[in-house]
């Protein structure tokens, strides 16, 4: 009989891989979307609407994606939001205009909301307690390293094969995952998935709410997403406006998700190790806020690659101690509520940064827009110190 421990190894071997390979397909179209709407006649504003319509969706939907799970189980959706992810990389291959890649993205943002806080549920349903920080420090190294090395491919696909065959290859890649889940990841047990009472929504979030150390999580997440969603959503265009090419794109990219990668599993070991994870979240937004500044000074590939590497550990750091902090601090069975709130976090944070700081860079530069993300960093870094540091009410079950 396969022991507890073997089991649980298995099926987070399994979740890190659909999580990579989605995130990767997923995140490959970052550097091309930019690219591919300009072709059309958009400008930096219209791009920006155009991010800013998934990770609207991602955003609004996390929450109730979040709660569904924790009521029905994770298999549902997880594999409805595989098919959504697949659906809108094959239609954008078939988009002719700005607007109908946006309505697209509408799509694949439904389809994130219902994926992601999911499969992060599910890792900590199949996770020992006392492993908890190295699971996620696996889970999250497979997942940004999706989100970073995707657009470095896609931006090497995009010189090779062209901008709009990267979509297809996207679509089969997401695609093969469903397959994937669909065959080899079980059903969590009722009593981890499914075996919370049917409490309403809004007194069940009251209650999460109320956990200040949580909020300090979620506003962590949401702040240093907002620096995200600057790099992936403009940075492209940043790189063509310094006279550099996609193939540049695809370097500065790999350099931050090799740097973001490789610092996820030590960090997740450092993580169950130390007295409090706060103290690891705190100097990894610290050097996030720096990073964000000094891309503002950079004028050349090798620069943009070296404070691309800085923000990708940073990443690291600070993110796989919050998915384990989260994990911590609520009851097991609002889990999946309360990783919808992360991912309702993780995109309206970008979605922030995307719609609100086309306007700034077209109006101000580049330059500017940088030094107002570092900025943003900073603040963030300053409530979450705020935040985590007062008193935390007991945490249990909400009325």
């Amino acid at each position: 009989m396969e022991s507890r421990e073997h089991r649980a190894g298995r099926l987070l071997l399994i979740a890190c891989t659909i999580s990579f390979v989605c995130f990767f397909g997923s995140y490959m179209r970052i550097p091309i979307v930019p690219l591919f709407a300009a072709s059309m006649g958009a400008d930096a504003a219209q791009v920006g609407l155009i991010n800013s319509a998934f990770m609207l969706m991602a955003g609004a939907l996390s929450i109730p994606s979040g709660l569904v799970s924790d009521r029905l189980g994770r298999r549902i959706p997880l594999l409805g939001g595989l098919l959504l992810l697949a659906g809108s990389s094959f239609l954008l291959y078939w988009s002719n205009s700005p607007l109908q890649m946006a309505g697209v993205y509408l799509l694949f943002g439904i389809g994130l909301s219902a994926f992601s806080p999911t499969l992060m549920s599910y890792v900590a349903d199949v996770t020992p307690p006392e492993v908890l920080g190295q699971a996620y420090g696996w889970y999250t190294m497979a997942l940004y390293g999706g989100m970073t090395l995707g657009p470095a491919a896609g931006g090497f696909l995009g010189t090779a094969l062209g901008l709009r065959p990267v979509f297809l290859v996207s679509g089969g890649l997401i695609l093969a995952m469903f397959v994937v889940a669909l065959f080899l990841l079980p059903a969590t047990p009722r009593a981890a998935s499914g075996a919370a009472p049917h409490r309403a929504i809004l007194p069940t979030l009251r209650g999460l709410m109320g956990n200040r150390r949580l909020l300090a999580c979620l506003a962590a997440t949401m702040g240093t997403c907002f620096g995200f969603g600057m790099f992936v959503t403009f940075m492209p265009l940043y790189i063509r406006s310094q006279g550099m090419h996609s193939g540049h794109v695809g370097f500065v990219f790999a350099a931050q998700s090799l740097a973001n990668a490789v610092s996820r599993l030590p960090s997740g070991k450092l993580s169950d190790r130390v007295a409090d994870r706060s103290r690891l979240v705190a100097g990894g937004l610290a050097v996030f806020a720096v990073a964000l500044a000094a891309f503002g000074l950079c004028r050349s590939v090798v620069p943009l690659m070296g404070v691309a590497a800085l923000m990708g550990m940073s990443m690291g750091v600070a993110f796989t101690a919050v998915s384990a902090l989260i994990a911590d601090v609520v009851p097991r069975e609002q889990r999946g509520l309360a990783m919808g709130c992360y991912n309702t976090c993780v995109y309206a944070g970008m979605m922030l940064c995307a719609a609100g700081m086309g306007p700034v860079i077209r109006e101000e530069g580049f330059r500017a827009g940088f030094f107002l993300n570092g900025v943003v960093g900073l603040a963030t870094l300053i409530l979450f110190v705020a935040l985590y540091r007062r008193p935390v009410p007991a945490v249990g079950p909400s009325a």
